[in-house]
């Protein structure tokens, strides 16, 4: 009686091994695509996301006194429950006149850095790259190419109100 031994032990241990490679394979798939779908979604957000725009209280109008520049934070419009590490915000309100009113986002314009308010100087001073801006949000030197972004502005029962939208996790716009 002879005995196929060796063949059976090749063939049931090619079965094994072949089945634990699958398995790995699996597996290394599905925590390859477990931990990709915060990145992929992140890229998608731009082009498929719902801008979810938002006005926010920011005050009455009795509480900025012409001509001064003051910060105000409020809640950022992210809908998403991981950002409870960003849900707060600031922008830069100034009073022109006695009605007209501009809120400056607090981010620089070149990179995003948040910017500060000098009352001596009249300026704004990004501290990454030392851009600089003018009380009315324009560009004064550095490298960026532009002045300060803005939000929307609104009165309502003499209460200030800006109009905010979601954070943006990558700068690509459509």
């Amino acid at each position: 009686m002879s005995c196929n031994c060796e063949k059976n032990k090749t063939k049931g241990g090619s079965g094994r091994r072949s089945f634990l490679r699958k398995l790995i394979f699996s597996l290394s798939g599905l925590i390859a695509a477990f931990l990709a779908f915060p990145l992929v979604a992140a890229m998608l957000e731009p082009v498929v996301g719902n801008k979810k725009e938002v006005w926010r209280g920011i005050g009455r109008i009795s509480d900025f006194k012409v001509g001064e520049m003051k910060m105000v934070k409020f809640k950022n419009a992210s809908t998403y429950a991981w950002s409870e590490k960003i849900k707060d915000s600031a922008a830069y309100i100034h009073r022109n006149k006695d009605n007209e009113i501009i809120a400056f986002k607090i981010n620089c314009s070149h990179l995003g850095c948040p910017v500060r308010w000098e009352e001596k100087a009249e300026l704004f001073l990004c501290p990454c790259h030392g851009g600089a801006f003018y009380k009315d949000g324009s560009r004064a030197a550095g490298p960026p190419n532009r002045g300060l972004y803005t939000y929307p502005v609104r009165l309502k029962d003499k209460k200030i109100e800006i109009q905010t939208e979601p954070i943006p996790i990558t700068n690509i716009t459509v």
